[in-house]
């Protein structure tokens, strides 16, 4: 298997015992936590063969639907999703983690339930359309990436029955044309890729962001070091990409025993801080 985790079916049933939410997935959690030394250790989160969806609800017009599951010692996940004319999708996750079970994050320093809450990339689906994504998805938020994979959902199931056709995620159609400038990693692929014919009116694609090499010192050694091409997105009436260019951008910032901090400056204000 891809990761030693079980699958979670949860088959939502409303007040006449008929299907109203359904999905069945794959995840996994990556934490990283201090402990009561004070260094970090990393911790791997798999669901456990015993798990529950309390608190799960079909949602309709003009409420959410909520599909929430809890597992191990305390440990829960759920997204909502909205429903909007004909459409329906993901709005926002909320993980919650307990560092008292022992077992996952031994000595951790901060104990009790801590809760992560991120946007859900979730693009809009059909209604009556089940979206699937067998490649895995991956949502990032303060020292927790949460990953998921071999994902069928259906949120505010028509009629009590799954719908027959399948809305796919762009990871698992790779053929499609990219909806961003390829990056450094996938150029090669994306080269190869046989694309339609863009439309006369399309706007001229952004280049790719030129790589970086950014460093930090502590003292006469080199504490952090970054390699890195940074595109910008900015969202606005009319989108804007801009590039960071390394020739006009140098680091700040500073190294410590536990925490770094590293900031691109354009020599007027910070750019970007990690």
């Amino acid at each position: 298997g891809f990761f030693q985790s079980y699958a979670v079916e949860v088959d939502v049933k409303d007040a006449s015992n008929a299907t109203c939410l359904y999905a069945k997935w794959m995840m996994r959690f990556l934490i990283t936590y201090e402990t009561n030394s004070s260094d970090y250790k990393n911790a791997a989160l798999n669901l456990s063969s015993s798990v529950t969806h309390d608190g799960s609800v079909c949602g309709n017009d003009t409420e959410p639907a909520l599909l929430a599951v809890q597992f191990g010692e305390g440990h829960s996940w759920s997204v909502n999703f909205t429903k909007n004319n004909e459409t329906y999708q993901g709005d926002f996750i909320t993980f919650t983690y307990n560092t008292n079970d022992t077992s996952v994050f031994p000595d951790a320093k901060r104990k009790g339930p801590i809760t992560i809450v991120v946007k859900d990339t979730m693009h809009p689906v059909q209604l009556n359309n089940v979206f699937v994504c067998h490649n895995t998805d991956s949502f990032e938020a303060e020292n927790v990436t949460q990953i998921l994979w071999n994902v069928t959902v259906q949120a505010f199931v028509q009629n009590g029955t799954i719908g027959k056709k399948e809305s796919r995620c762009r990871a698992d159609t790779p053929t499609s044309a990219p909806t961003v400038p390829p990056t450094v990693a996938n150029v090669t692929t994306a080269s190869t890729t046989t694309l339609s014919p863009a439309p006369t009116s399309a706007p001229k694609p952004v280049e790719n962001p030129a790589t970086g090499n950014y460093s930090l010192k502590s003292g006469n050694k080199t504490c952090l070091l970054a390699t890195v091409g940074l595109q910008l997105n900015v969202s606005q009436v009319k989108p804007l990409l801009i590039n960071v260019n390394p020739k006009t951008t140098t680091a700040d910032g500073t190294c410590g025993n536990t925490t770094a901090t590293l900031k691109l400056n354009d020599g007027n204000s910070t750019l970007i801080g990690f």
